[in-house]
């Protein structure tokens, strides 16, 4: 099968190469997925920069890529959940990093699979779920309802904008902070906006004067403004900044879940949650992908479609 694929790290895209390797092989309780759709998250680039080469083991040369949606084409033993020709999606992180979604297959354990939203096409469902479960579980640890008044420091981005939706549909305030061009953008997911920068504890100040109740953080340096709009006992986690922990926080890892996926997915198909997808990419243009993702002023998803 076509891959993209890294035999080393490095923190630029000189690596990355496309070609042929061998079709994944489909043990007990795994399922065989033919790719459809990819999501592109940060994590990808920066596992392949040696990000997480203290964590986690690397198996070369590498596929990258975490998030799937397609066409179930291959079942273990053992598997009834599913059945060729099922249309799934999962967020398919391993315990090694090796054989990742960039791929026209990849084998993954079914209790890491969900259907496919039938409100979503293949990009949507593909860019769903490593950002969908991030923000799903920044607010099951947060324990958002609907008494909270909650804050989202970068509410515009792929996680963030996934979590203005499901906290507004469980019923909270939510403030969200964005650059000026994407306030609109936060109105129309139900978000009230911010602007971030110098002053932003000020301007949360003046919106929710008793404080905020919760916060979560999806940008990463945010601790001091997140600790100055705190209620005395309020909640707050990040998925960029473990220093939250010395704070009271909370920092998230999400793991694979096929449950909490499927929540999502039910979600999607009664209109509550919404995947704006920026771009595609082929599988050649991998690399463009990771340049767009690294400038960090992409709207929405980006995708590869093998």
């Amino acid at each position: 099968m076509r891959a993209v694929t890294y035999d080393s790290f490095a923190s630029d895209n000189s690596r990355l190469k496309v070609g042929d390797v061998p079709a994944p092989k489909v043990g007990p309780g795994q399922v065989l997925i033919e790719v459809r759709a990819a999501g592109v998250n940060p994590v990808d680039w920066k596992v392949m920069a040696g990000g997480l080469d203290g964590m986690m083991d690397a198996v070369f040369p590498v596929i990258p890529g975490w998030d799937v949606a397609g066409v179930v084409r291959g079942l273990g033993p053992d598997t009834p959940e599913f059945a060729p020709g099922d249309e799934v999606m999962s967020y398919a992180r391993k315990d090694v990093v090796h054989a990742g979604t960039f791929a026209e297959y990849v084998s993954v354990s079914a209790d890491d699979v969900a259907r496919k939203p039938a409100a979503f096409d293949w990009n949507q469902a593909g860019g769903l779920p490593l950002a969908g479960m991030t923000a799903q579980r920044a607010l099951d640890r947060l324990e958002i309802g609907p008494d909270d008044v909650l804050l989202i420091h970068a509410a515009s981005g792929g996680v963030g904008s996934l979590a203005v939706q499901i906290a507004r549909d469980r019923g909270a305030r939510v403030i969200g902070t964005a650059s000026e061009k994407n306030h609109d953008y936060l109105r129309e997911l139900g978000a009230e906006p911010v602007a971030y920068g110098e002053g932003l504890a000020d301007r949360v100040g003046e919106m929710a004067p008793g404080g905020v109740s919760a916060v979560a953080d999806f940008a990463g340096g945010q601790l001091d403004t997140t600790l100055a709009v705190l209620r005395p006992e309020g909640r707050h986690v990040s998925v960029a900044d473990n220093e939250v922990e010395k704070h009271g926080g909370h920092w998230i890892w999400v793991r694979p879940d096929g449950t909490g996926l499927a929540e999502l997915a039910a979600l999607a198909d009664r209109g509550a949650l919404k995947v704006e997808v920026a771009e595609t990419f082929s599988l050649d243009r991998v690399g463009d992908a990771f340049d767009a993702s690294r400038s960090g002023h992409t709207r929405g998803k980006l995708v590869i479609t093998p």
